[in-house]
């Protein structure tokens, strides 16, 4: 995908590579300006609610999923993937609690 292409899709809502983990460091950052009034724990538990909110209304909603228990699996089976990368990642930055 070149310049051009990678705009377009951003205009329609389209993440690329960069553009999905720019997204995501918002996100990180949130947390982090949050961490520092807030425990990293109760943080934490926080955002895996939010998101899981959310998940459920993109599938509920957007996607019209009807088979719930299947779309479940599928997002465990993401997380777990996910959260494996992350802990395998030694240069995974230690945050302040």
């Amino acid at each position: 995908m070149n310049r051009k292409d990678r705009r377009a899709a951003r205009t329609e809502g389209n993440l690329d590579t960069t553009s999905f983990l720019n997204v995501a460091d918002k996100f990180i950052d949130v947390a982090n300006r949050e961490n520092k009034k807030v425990k990293a724990t109760d943080l934490h538990m926080a955002f895996v609610y939010a998101s899981t909110r959310y998940s459920a209304f993109v599938a509920k909603h957007v996607l019209g999923v009807e088979k719930h228990e299947e779309f479940v699996g599928k997002m465990v089976a993401e997380y777990q993937d996910m959260l494996r990368q992350h802990l395998a990642d030694e240069g995974l930055s230690k945050t302040p609690e």
